[in-house]
């Protein structure tokens, strides 16, 4: 139990390449099981050969005109209404300070969990280029199909950007324009962009129409992106040494990078095989 709390500790401040295998451990934490301990012993293991890693604050403003560019947004207002209100409260103070565009990226692992059927959320928070919040959780509820995983994880992903939008302009931040929200799954950025998406499951109607109507509010906008751009995908599933290493790289690993480069670059070349490696 110490030792899990203590990844637990490890995960809040920042190490969240660790994400997925610490929900999974921490399911057995008052109920250990044979094997457990030596995982466990793993993930410390590898804590010890990747200890350079912070997130790093970048405030500098993703471009997103190419995605801009592609979107269509959907004439639901007949069905979700304006959505004006929360965010108009003469109560919450004037703006001030730099602006900023807010980024989610979001996967769900089908069967992350063998003895109870559950999937996985991961979901990554930016505010900028800076990750400022992060989640891994098993569902509430069973899926049997990918699709319907996945439109839970994108509703969980609304909630928070609600959350996360309400207490960042409460703070008087300027957002500038929706969340730009990532997923890898097609169908399901396909059904809440489409205005002729439809959905066959009465269990995900509720997720399918959350999604939608931030979508119609202008609150969200998904964009589908390849899965290995996804760094989502760190936080919901175990994912082979290099996947991970290159999805977290620019997040946790930059460090590690900046400082081969300039060491690289005093001795006259850069070794591009060592930016792939911490050590």
């Amino acid at each position: 139990m110490s030792m899990v709390g203590s990844l637990q500790w490890a995960l809040t401040l920042g190490r969240i390449d660790i994400a997925a295998a610490v929900m999974t451990m921490s399911r057995f934490r008052f109920n250990p099981r044979k094997g457990h301990l030596a995982r466990l012993k793993r993930i410390y293991s590898y804590l010890q050969h990747f200890k350079k890693s912070s997130i790093k604050f970048n405030v500098e403003m993703p471009d997103y005109h190419h995605y801009d560019k592609q979107w269509s947004q959907p004439a639901w207002t007949d069905f979700y209404g304006n959505g004006k209100g929360v965010y108009d409260d003469p109560k919450l103070p004037d703006v001030k300070g730099n602006p900023i565009i807010m980024t989610a990226y979001v996967d769900a692992n089908l069967l992350h969990d063998y003895i109870t059927g559950r999937s996985c959320t991961g979901i990554i928070h930016s505010f900028n280029k800076t990750v400022i919040d992060w989640f891994s959780k098993l569902q509430n509820n069973v899926e049997t199909a990918t699709y319907g995983s996945e439109f839970t994880a994108m509703r969980s992903a609304v909630d928070q950007i609600h959350d996360l939008r309400y207490t960042a302009r409460g703070l008087g931040v300027p957002i500038i324009g929706p969340t730009y929200m990532f997923g890898d799954n097609l169908s399901t950025i396909i059904s809440t962009t489409k205005s002729d998406g439809k959905i066959a499951k009465r269990w995900n109607i509720l997720s399918f129409h959350r999604v939608r109507e931030a979508v119609a509010h202008e609150i969200v906008r998904p964009y589908h992106i390849d899965g290995k751009e996804n760094p989502a995908d760190v936080l919901s599933k175990h994912t082979s040494s290099r996947t991970w290493y290159e999805l977290m790289r620019p997040l946790i690993f930059w460090r590690v990078n900046e400082q081969t480069v300039h060491r690289s670059r005093r001795e006259g070349s850069i070794n591009i095989l060592s930016l792939h490696s911490d050590g």
